[in-house]
């Protein structure tokens, strides 16, 4: 598959996808909501509305089922209003009518129109209209298309129009002091048919755009691949951490034994600091990398939604679906690239390139392909597993959690802090002393690369891309640390760990 043809289709693909998925949750929205219309309706708290004028008036309700015939097959829309005074035995006034009509009989009257209601917690906007007329009773008017009135609660069904019209509730004899307990409620046979209608379209978009997100990726993959050789496009023999010449000879030779604790993982993370650095421009290098930002957000949903196939590849057949693998570590890449410029590192002033495949910049990430991975492990690894990870994870790069108290029905809730990270605040250190100093500091840098190293090892791991399982230790510094290798033994020269004599 051409590049250009792969591009299309991953671009089709994640924007059939994101419209499928949108729909669908509209879909699980709209069936929750006709689910919850246990009498017929779906109902509001109750609200207290309190105000000192003549009467109370919602907004204009402009167009409120413009367009819809007068007369229909099904119920399009019921609006139900229940209403009582908050003083005993006093009665109580509520009506709809057509705007231009309440507008007319309020004319010159100290009136008040809500403007806002917040429910937790409860808190009424109100706007105040001047006027020195009084009113004439309500319940003597004769433009009203609904109304109810009396003492106790009082209950005003009516069925959707089209049309302006506002919502008025008073005093039944119009005195001033509006002191009310009001409850809304809604109902409408279109609700569940919308809904049904919204799965199926969010699921035939899915069935569509999937496959095509998923041709597209594997089609990138193919060119965002390594070059033909080794693991990570190394040559054969090449050990980790040296880079090969091609046409040299590669050692071959048994390495000594390491301790597995020490072992190089094989997600691979370098970076290297730029030694003329710009004083200011990490200021606005988040503007700058925007555009980055943009096709990252597209990006990473697609290597969810690859990596979430290539788990149940792995899961049937034991492999990663080699082009999606090589999509997958590009998406990686082209985000550590993004991190290492502007927010994670600032390590350098070069721009990053608009691509997955491996380049000449100065930050890459590459993960060794697994020949075979465990099916077994795809179903736990990536939750929990890795949990001890995430833990870590979650404390280098995360920000704060807090808790408040909460006195609605769900208890407490949480919400998320605004603080910085522990990787964010070095990353702020590092960039301050540059501006001031016009260096970087090298532990700084080497300490932030140890964090980036971490998580990225930890990404790669959740994302089903290999079995190892990353180490708990923080390797600092711009790139792998190399297993030694041995280089191979001239005539004469002792082994290691024999002495010269031996033999002789």
């Amino acid at each position: 598959m051409k590049k250009t043809a792969a591009v299309i289709m991953l671009i089709l693909g994640i924007l059939i996808s994101l419209l499928g998925l949108t729909v669908l949750a509209g879909g699980a929205v709209a069936s929750v909501v006709g689910s919850a219309q246990g009498d017929g309706y779906l109902t509001s708290g109750t609200a207290r509305l309190s105000v000192g004028s003549h009467a109370l008036t919602t907004p204009r309700l402009d167009a409120v089922g413009e367009g819809i015939p007068p007369r229909l097959p099904f119920d399009v829309g019921t609006l139900r209003l229940r209403a009582s005074s908050a003083e005993a035995g006093k009665e109580i006034f509520i009506g709809i009518a057509s705007q231009a009509d309440v507008e007319r009989y309020l004319a010159g009257v100290h009136h008040s129109e809500l403007l806002d209601v917040d429910s937790r917690p409860f808190r009424a906007e109100y706007r105040d209209i001047a006027g020195t007329t009084a009113p004439s009773p309500p319940g003597e008017q004769t433009f009203w298309t609904a109304s109810a009135s009396g003492a106790g609660e009082q209950e005003l069904t009516w069925d959707l129009a089209a049309g302006s019209w506002a919502i008025v509730i008073m005093n039944a004899d119009a005195s001033l002091g509006v002191d009310s307990q009001v409850q809304a409620g809604f109902r409408s046979d279109l609700i569940r048919p919308a809904a049904t209608g919204l799965l199926v379209g969010g699921a035939v978009a899915l069935v569509i755009g999937i496959p095509l997100l998923i041709l597209g990726a594997a089609g990138l993959g193919r060119h965002a691949g390594p070059p033909s050789g080794g693991p990570g496009g190394a040559l054969p023999g090449t050990p980790v951490g040296v880079p090969a010449t091609p046409g040299a000879a590669q050692p071959t030779l048994p390495r000594p034994a390491e301790p597995a604790d020490r072992m190089p993982y094989p997600a691979r993370l370098t970076g290297e600091l730029d030694p003329a650095l710009s004083r200011w421009m990490w200021l606005v290098k988040w503007f700058l990398a925007i555009p980055h930002f943009i096709v990252l957000a597209f990006l990473w949903f697609a290597f969810l939604v690859t990596t979430i196939f290539a788990g149940f590849a792995i899961l049937f057949t034991g492999r990663y679906p080699r082009r999606l693998f090589n999509f997958n570590v590009g998406v990686l890449r082209w985000n550590w690239r993004v991190a290492f410029y502007a927010y994670a590192a600032a390590g350098t002033d070069l721009y990053p390139p608009f691509t997955l495949a491996r380049t000449n910049y100065p930050a890459d990430f590459e993960v060794d392909y697994p020949e075979r991975l465990s099916r077994g492990l795809v179903l736990v690894k990536w939750w929990l597993l890795a949990i001890p990870h995430l833990l870590v994870v979650a404390a280098l790069a995360g920000t704060t959690w807090t808790w408040q108290a909460d006195t609605g029905d769900l208890g407490t809730t949480y919400e998320r802090g605004t603080g910085l990270s522990l990787l964010g605040l070095l990353v702020l250190i590092a960039v301050v002393a540059l501006l001031f100093t016009g260096r970087y500091q090298r532990p700084l840098f080497d300490l932030i690369l140890g964090i980036n190293r971490w998580i990225y090892r930890v990404l790669a791991y959740t994302s089903l891309m290999r079995d190892e399982y990353p180490p708990f230790r923080l390797d600092q510094g711009a790139g792998e640390v190399p297993r030694p290798v041995l280089a191979p033994p001239h005539e004469g020269t002792p082994l290691p760990g024999r002495d010269a004599t031996a033999g002789q």
